[in-house]
């Protein structure tokens, strides 16, 4: 299994008081997803969003930044499901906005999935 930490943490003060600390994102993912399932889930996004075959698309790339709406993410997540013969639940599919974070879902739900009971 491996892990990915990620946070971009803030500090600032004013004169009357003392340093803060606030961390803005934090994301723990247990399962880091193979570059395979990056490619399907790149590949699923172009075709559910109509877009060229030589569009470009990372694992950074949000979905919001390719013109997504709320109801193509879900037409997203229902490809993907169909895809890889999994089930995405409602809390998990709101917290997928980029290609990354669909594959790291996807590939832990297909681990867990294919895991001995």
């Amino acid at each position: 299994m491996q892990a990915c930490y990620k946070t971009i943490v803030c500090v600032g003060w004013s004169r009357k008081s003392l340093p803060s600390l606030r961390s803005s994102r934090f994301r723990i993912c247990a399962v880091q997803a193979q570059p395979e399932t990056v490619q399907k889930v790149c590949d699923i996004v172009r075709k559910q969003l109509a877009l060229p075959p030589e569009s470009e698309l990372t694992p950074d790339t949000k979905f919001s930044a390719l013109g997504a709406d709320s109801l193509d993410t879900v037409e997203i997540v229902m490809g993907l499901e169909e895809e890889f013969g999994i089930t995405v639940e409602e809390d998990g599919s709101q917290n997928i906005s980029t290609v990354q974070e669909a594959a790291d879902l996807i590939e832990k739900l297909v681990q867990d999935k294919t895991a001995p009971s």
